[in-house]
């Protein structure tokens, strides 16, 4: 593939994270664009660094920390979900505390 279209595919794939991330009211949704978010930076490093320096691996090995790092983020915003959910009763971003008591 040529290096456009996957850059093209990579900013797709921001493009509809961020906007997730922005329209989203619901924190386990969010947490999948901002799954989404990152994995298209994923895309981009591994492109850039099989591009410009194939003989290096760095950008595949920072793909795979910052994989490590989403996966631990992914961990620890499902157990605070949860947490709040048994608090509250309710996933949705917009609903203060102060409003359920």
């Amino acid at each position: 593939m040529m290096l456009e279209h996957i850059l093209v595919l990579s900013a797709y794939l921001f493009s509809i994270g961020i906007y997730g991330l922005i329209t989203s009211r619901n924190m386990v949704r969010a947490l999948m664009y901002l799954e989404l978010i990152l994995n298209a930076v994923n895309i981009n490093f591994v492109t850039f660094s099989d591009f410009f320096d194939s003989w290096q691996l760095k950008g595949n090995i920072f793909s795979i920390f910052v994989i490590a790092i989403a996966a631990t983020e992914a961990a620890i915003g499902s157990a605070i979900v949860s947490s709040i959910y048994c608090n509250r009763k309710s996933t949705r971003i917009n609903q203060s505390t102060l409003l359920n008591k």
